[in-house]
């Protein structure tokens, strides 16, 4: 048995150098088949929409900007447990947790809080994985049409707690519907 005969995968072939055919050395069959799939396209029905007068439809597994959550006292659910930063394949995610103080029962629900909570924009790929590892259920991403504004400057794009943090309005407004329900 010879070093040229063994396949350790099974998967070895035969490459062969045959001469190719007067017709295939012409590729005139494959320019006639690429002519044919054009002139398909050219009687296919358009997918272009209007955009100021039609909008499109959202997908219903719909990912926009990410939010922290409050409860219904305006207190931040996240307890810093950096189950979210461990989970994001981009590691888009940075924290810093730190303790309570006794001034501060009124914003934190937990004795260990989020400190620094920042997510790179520029890394994140929206997958929703942060979302899912959160077992407070403190973070989620919107499903608002506004993700990430335009800007010149790579600062701007690192959101902290002042841009992800739910304002306190649509906080209260949660609980009543929470509880109406």
């Amino acid at each position: 048995m010879s070093i040229e005969t063994i396949s350790l995968s099974g998967r070895k072939k035969q490459v062969s150098n045959k001469e190719m055919t007067f017709w295939e050395r012409m590729y005139l069959v494959a320019i006639v088949k690429g002519l044919i799939i054009t002139i398909q396209h050219l009687f296919t029905r358009k997918v272009t929409i209007q955009y100021p007068e039609q909008v499109r439809e959202m997908s219903p597994v719909y990912r926009g900007q990410h939010m922290l959550k409050r409860d219904e006292q305006g207190r931040e659910n996240c307890t810093a447990c950096g189950l979210c930063a461990l989970s994001c394949p981009a590691e888009a995610i940075t924290m810093k947790a730190e303790e309570r103080r006794a001034d501060e029962k009124h914003l934190y629900r937990e004795e260990k809080y989020a400190s620094i909570y920042e997510i790179n924009m520029l890394r994140c790929i929206f997958c929703g994985l942060c979302e899912e590892a959160c077992p407070k259920d403190a973070i989620y991403l919107t499903t608002s049409k506004v993700l990430v504004p335009s800007s010149y400057e790579r600062e701007d794009f690192i959101f902290g707690k002042d841009k992800l943090v739910m304002p306190l309005d649509i906080a209260m407004q949660n609980a009543q519907l929470k509880n109406a329900n």
